[in-house]
């Protein structure tokens, strides 16, 4: 794919998984939480120009430094989102302000490892922001199913940093 190509999809990916997280969600421990992430491996590595050549070294740190703070910033999300079992016990979620935070420092961390490779003069292909995505979107669904397999019907909201208060779907929806 294109350069623009992969920009917009990694645009519209983060858009449309962000703003799904915002809004009060089910979460579903039978969904195949997995298949977006393995999505974007698939299309990470099928495209070539992953490594810089020329600058082999630094782009493999560069790379697993970006492997890092996606996976980072998945297990802070996922730690930082509200997930609560109704009476019914159905177990939803919902992304907290704290979300936001981590979110933010995820960008700036990648950001500056985009300037730290362009001031060290190593080609930087959206393959690598890609599969820093997957690891993310990766780590964070496995937390939360992991965490919401953990609630059972009546028991008491799992909080999230910074949280006081449990909610409910009626408060969510109104």
């Amino acid at each position: 794919m294109s350069g623009l190509i992969d920009a917009s999809l990694i645009v519209l990916v983060a858009v449309v998984v962000i703003a799904r997280q915002f809004r009060a969600g089910r979460l579903d421990s039978e969904r195949r939480w997995w298949l977006l992430p393995v999505i974007l491996v698939v299309l990470a590595l099928r495209e070539p120009g992953l490594l810089d050549a020329q600058h082999h070294t630094a782009s493999v740190f560069l790379l697993g430094a970006e492997l890092l703070v996606g996976l980072a910033t998945g297990a802070g999300w996922a730690w930082t989102t509200r997930i609560w079992a109704e009476p019914d016990g159905i177990v939803w979620s919902r992304s907290s302000p704290a979300s936001v935070a981590v979110c933010a420092v995820g960008v700036g961390l990648r950001a500056g490892l985009f300037a730290l490779g362009a001031a060290v003069g190593v080609h930087q292909d959206s393959s690598a922001l890609l599969l820093g995505l997957a690891g993310t979107l990766l780590i964070r669904a496995g937390i939360l199913a992991w965490r919401g397999q953990s609630l059972c019907p009546g028991a008491t909201p799992s909080r999230a940093y910074g949280d006081g208060t449990a909610w409910s779907v009626g408060r969510e929806r109104g």
